[in-house]
């Protein structure tokens, strides 16, 4: 399950920033540095699961993959060295790599789905994918379409196109 994992990699990264951390303050504030593996623990591991007792809305959806590559979400780098985007309305204008519609950074469990359906912060479950939210949207992604993020643009390619049962909890 995809949550599982960005739970290990919020834990880890909490260490190991808090190591960091540990080897520059030389132990000066410990309480601190408990609370802060606390809240990185939580923040990555929170939030995408629905709240007990809510009731599902079962479909079935087509999927497709993406990942933050140019390929999958239209940008290039332009002669500076700069993500730009490659098309459409801001063709040319600065591209913030990995940032969703919403705002957010994609990670393991960002869906993108028409907002229309599906309004930022629904929940979903995909079978074989695990639990994610609905972050972004796509020029592509219309009615019972939905695109599930994935860390490798080799992830995305293997899970290819596929239809799959999914329930789903609006916010």
């Amino acid at each position: 399950m995809i949550q599982s994992r960005s739970c290990e990699f919020a834990i880890a990264f909490g260490l190991l920033f808090v190591g960091l951390i540990i080897t520059l303050q030389q132990m000066k504030n410990l309480s601190k540095i408990i609370l802060l593996i606390l809240v990185v623990t939580a923040v990555g591991c929170s939030g995408t699961r629905p709240k007990n007792g809510a009731k599902p809305i079962v479909r079935e959806l087509l999927t497709t993959g993406y990942c933050k590559c140019g390929e999958c979400c239209g940008w290039k780098r332009n002669w500076y060295g700069r993500a730009v985007y490659s098309y459409g309305p801001n063709k040319g204008k600065k591209k913030v790599v990995g940032q969703t519609a919403s705002g957010t950074i994609a990670r393991p469990g960002t869906i993108a789905a028409d907002t229309k359906l599906y309004p930022f912060g629904t929940i979903i479950y995909i079978e074989g994918y695990g639990y994610g939210r609905v972050e972004d949207r796509g020029g592509a992604i219309n009615g019972q379409h939905i695109d599930l993020y994935f860390r490798s643009h080799k992830q995305a390619l293997e899970w290819g196109r596929r239809t799959v049962k999914a329930r789903i909890w609006k916010p």
